[in-house]
């Protein structure tokens, strides 16, 4: 069975009240939507705050019986929109990258110069990806990262996949350029 396939059967049996249907769409999402949420705010606490409130909001949604086509957009629109709500009751802007703090995973195949490289490098990809404009951060994050094609993110961002495209293609172009500089 296709992945898609598991996905409208669990949706469904979340809609019909099996709360332990969600637990597998959590699992499998959970991770992708921590970072997409992570590299917009200020904080981990923040980010797994958010992160929370997305999977609450989501399965309540489904729970009111509402039908769901595509469950990975529902979930980055809800993160996204969520990102702005707290913007907006914080009244600040987004965080800078001084404000930030990169965690480099305890790597023991390393050697002491590998990790300092490599935290340099990781800090190096965090700054230019939080100084470049939102949008290209968005869809660079959710390709590369979150390893989404051009029409999933195209359904998130409610754009076409030809501006998905070209959104993707110039912030490339942009964050190569930053890190190179």
């Amino acid at each position: 069975m296709s992945n898609r396939f598991n996905e409208r059967i669990l949706l469904y049996r979340v809609r019909r009240g099996d709360a332990e249907a969600f637990s597998p769409l959590y699992d499998q999402y959970i991770d992708k939507i921590y970072r997409f949420v992570y590299l917009k705010v200020a904080t981990p606490q923040d980010a797994e705050d958010i992160t929370a409130e997305t999977f609450l909001k989501v399965w309540h949604y489904i729970r009111d019986g509402k039908k769901v086509q595509y469950f990975q957009a529902l979930l980055y629109r809800t993160a996204r929109n969520l990102v702005v709500d707290f913007y907006r009751r914080k009244g600040v802007a987004p965080v800078s990258i001084e404000e930030t703090e990169i965690v480099v995973a305890d790597r023991s195949d390393l050697t002491l110069e590998e990790k300092m490289d490599l935290k340099l490098d990781l800090n190096k990809i965090e700054e230019s990806l939080r100084q470049l404009k939102d949008a290209y951060r968005e869809v660079i994050v959710l390709h590369f990262l979150n390893e989404l094609s051009i029409k999933e993110i195209a359904a998130i961002l409610e754009s076409s996949p030809g501006a998905v495209r070209v959104l993707l293609h110039r912030g490339v172009k942009a964050l190569r350029k930053m890190i190179d500089a």
